[in-house]
């Protein structure tokens, strides 16, 4: 996994997310900060759990997380998928499960 940052505030941060095929983040969560999600190229997999839902990206297509969603971002395809991911409002943090 890769990123590029395009915007990064105290509160902000916009960045260019890469997954190889088969990559994927860790099980996490943020206290404060909101994930937006918009897959550029392949495909990306979005999941939450408690609820347990997930959601298949293509170009063009966003998904939105709200703290304190547990989630997760995986490739759903097979080459390299690509995705701009904009987190905030607020003190960014990584709570790794």
């Amino acid at each position: 996994m890769s990123s590029h940052d395009v915007i990064r505030t105290d509160n902000v941060l916009v960045r260019v997310m890469e997954l190889d095929h088969g990559a994927s983040t860790k099980w996490h969560y943020h206290t404060e900060v909101t994930d937006y999600f918009v897959c550029l190229n392949g495909a990306i997999k979005v999941e939450v759990n408690n609820p347990d839902e997930s959601v298949v990206l293509h170009p063009g297509q966003r998904a939105e997380i709200t703290p304190p969603q547990v989630h997760r971002v995986s490739n759903a395809y097979p080459e390299k998928s690509e995705y701009l991911l904009v987190q905030g409002v607020g003190t960014y943090d990584f709570v790794e499960l």
